[in-house]
């Protein structure tokens, strides 16, 4: 954990480097929104406004929650196993995708409940899924960061061989339970104007999710001053996870990519433990669900896709790749004012 604290901001220059290579694009100026903002946030992180993100990877963290026995999901704990089955063997929605895009996608077992038989997933279980938090903490504090170094190794050794940006991606059911009971708990809101119908929920049904997340900051008491006390008490180790995903991006200088909600609770648990944090994170996408926009303004920044997306597995993530792709073969390409004769385009005030 003690790389957390010698976490600094990416350099300036490069940024400001690839300013003025998309100013001279013959084109109004900034017109490409906040695609330009992005391909100079990577600049800053590579230290060179040569963008190249040719190489990406996708890592979907998964472990279930014992908060499933409340009887709060569609669907059994089993899922989870044979879902992240699925995404290792490349079977999944998001290998789907990742095909399109040129990502490889690896899963990380960081607390699924049965013992998965795949030689394609990353073992890294810290236990077989959490306690239920509506009756205990769901992990102790020393697996909290046990999860958090997981996910910041993870990327440390993606960086190791290669990878230029990395998307985050979860499996876990039950999570939108322990995403929206932290970002009750971060945003200091009602639970009822974060929590959503996740996978697919009746009212009733949403209506018991609200319940047992009271029950569970009753039961719990999450300090909201300290991410890994939130985290070990009502998060998940998919949560845990993807907050080291986040940490690693800014310890090992690699751009990370918030999908949805429950990585957006990841990324601002992430930010809490050192604000520059979000000086290397994308927002794909703002989540279908009710805390997504709250989560992402709460840490400055804004989503390219608003598009009701919750799908989850780093799905919405990755469809910012194609969106970069789009900006960068602009950046690199397009006619510049200095060969076309056109008059270049003043900042008007």
């Amino acid at each position: 954990m003690n790389r957390i604290s010698e976490i600094k901001s990416p350099e300036r220059l490069p940024a400001e480097l690839s300013k003025k290579q998309w100013d001279s694009i013959a084109k109004p100026l900034g017109s490409f929104g906040l695609l330009e903002d992005f391909v100079q946030k990577i600049a800053s992180i590579q230290g060179t406004p040569d963008v190249d993100i040719s190489k990406r990877a996708v890592v979907v963290m998964c472990a279930d929650n014992g908060v499933v026995s409340e009887g709060v999901t569609q669907t059994g704990s089993e899922v989870t196993a044979i879902s992240s089955v699925a995404i290792a063997e490349g079977r999944s929605n998001i290998n789907a995708l990742a095909g399109t895009y040129g990502a490889e996608v690896f899963a990380v077992d960081v607390g699924i409940k049965s013992d998965v038989e795949s030689p394609h997933i990353i073992d890294r279980k810290i236990s077989h899924g959490t306690h239920n938090i509506a009756e205990k903490p769901a992990m102790s504090t020393v697996q909290a960061i046990q999860a958090v170094c997981t996910g910041m190794d993870i990327v440390g050794e993606l960086k190791n061989k290669g990878f230029q940006i990395i998307v985050t991606g979860e499996m876990g059911i039950g999570n939108t339970t322990t995403a929206s009971a932290l970002s009750a708990v971060i945003l200091g809101v009602p639970v009822e104007d974060v929590t959503g119908r996740g996978a697919g929920l009746t009212a009733e049904g949403l209506e018991k999710k609200i319940s047992v997340i009271k029950r569970a900051l009753e039961v719990n008491k999450p300090d909201k001053n300290n991410p890994l006390d939130m985290l070990a008490k009502v998060g998940g180790y998919d949560i845990a996870g993807m907050t080291g995903l986040f940490l690693g991006g800014a310890v090992y200088g690699v751009p990370v990519v918030i999908d949805g909600v429950i990585s957006a609770v990841s990324a601002v648990l992430a930010c809490k433990m050192n604000p520059v944090c979000a000086e290397y994170m994308l927002a794909g996408h703002v989540s279908g669900e009710p805390a997504g926009i709250k989560l992402l303004e709460s840490i400055g920044l804004k989503a390219v896709i608003n598009a009701g997306l919750r799908l989850g597995e780093g799905t919405g993530g990755i469809m910012l790749l194609p969106l970069l792709d789009g900006a960068l073969s602009l950046y690199r390409n397009a006619h510049r004012f200095d060969d076309t004769g056109i008059e270049r385009y003043e900042v008007l005030k």
